[in-house]
């Protein structure tokens, strides 16, 4: 794992002490409609006017992850760090296929992949022996075509906002919500760089961002077919 300087990442040391306490359309229509290869599809916006709860509705219904990622806070990080794990995956295997040529494209690339790195190594640092093992994945199309990496990192970018907003309400822990708010506003700004390329809005969803459930947005991911273990 990449070391992180958690003096350089987190001046108050909200990650610092989080390390340290943790030792001790509704439908998903929208992830059919472009090609990729295997037959899973992703469309460039379709997702974010698909998973509606917003997010005092989030806040309201809990939306907490599956048991299986860990109790209280502890499974909430590890919700997060397995949506970063596939963020930081697709990143990566684009920028080693070389696909992005254009320059402005290029330049997300490699803010966006360094950034999604970091997320990765930064909570799987917090979380220590009880970080989620990483799973596989097929990115298919979205890694070898541009122009559906493109439409892929921008339901991707706004996804993680709205997963975030989702889970603020149950994080009871300071250090660890100091930890999520950090990652949510670089994710945001992530989404709204990738807007503007592709000419979306880059606040699709008007002046106030939605919140999703844990269990709207796995089986999203889980209908995108790029986890394959």
């Amino acid at each position: 794992m990449t070391h992180i300087n958690l003096e350089a990442v987190d001046t108050d040391g909200a990650i610092r002490e989080a390390a340290e306490q943790v030792s001790g359309d509704t439908r998903m229509s929208f992830l059919r409609k472009g090609a990729m290869a295997g037959g899973a599809a992703l469309s460039g916006g379709a997702i974010l006017g698909a998973l509606v709860p917003g997010a005092a509705m989030a806040a309201s219904q809990k939306g907490r992850p599956p048991a299986s990622f860990g109790k209280g806070d502890i499974g909430i990080l590890n919700y997060a760090l397995t949506l970063e794990y596939l963020e930081a995956a697709f990143y990566d295997t684009a920028a080693k296929n070389g696909i992005v040529k254009n320059a402005a494209l290029k330049a997300f690339l490699t803010a966006t992949k360094k950034d999604e790195d970091t997320h990765v190594a930064t909570l799987k640092q917090a979380l220590g022996s009880k970080a989620a093992k990483k799973p596989s994945f097929d990115f298919g199309k979205a890694v070898t075509d541009v122009d559906t990496f493109a439409a892929t990192a921008y339901v991707l970018e706004n996804t993680g906002v709205h997963a975030y907003i989702g889970q603020a309400f149950n994080i009871t822990t300071p250090a660890y919500l100091a930890v999520a708010l950090s990652i949510v506003t670089v994710e945001a700004r992530h989404a709204g760089a990738i807007g503007l390329y592709l000419s979306k809005p880059i606040t699709p969803n008007g002046p106030f961002d939605t919140g999703f459930t844990a269990s709207k947005v796995l089986a999203a991911v889980k209908g995108t077919g790029f986890i394959k273990g």
